[in-house]
């Protein structure tokens, strides 16, 4: 339970110089979005390892329970279009 003295809780994502997509790297608190980009900055990125951050409060984030992992990812396996793996690419098509 959070008392009305205690900053809220933000999750961190960092792109890197050579990533495509944000990875989380941590968690702070900050009274608000504008410090905790500023202190995810400051505490994350101190060798310029990034290119962009994302800072999103954690009450704001849900996640699947594993007790709940059969029924929420089963369906996928009898769906093969979602896995295309059928389909020829061409050579100049890249991070597929």
């Amino acid at each position: 339970m959070e008392s009305k003295n205690q900053w809220p809780l933000w999750e961190v994502f960092i792109r890197s110089k050579n990533g495509l997509e944000h990875r989380h790297c941590g968690s702070l608190h900050a009274a608000d979005a504008s410090m905790a980009l500023d202190n995810a900055r400051d505490v994350y990125t101190r060798r310029m390892e990034g290119i962009s951050i994302w800072v999103v409060e954690s009450i704001h984030i849900t996640a699947s329970q594993p007790a709940e992992s059969e029924e929420l990812f089963d369906p996928a396996k009898d769906k093969v279009y979602r896995h295309p793996t059928f389909y020829h690419l061409p050579e100049g098509i890249k991070h597929m």
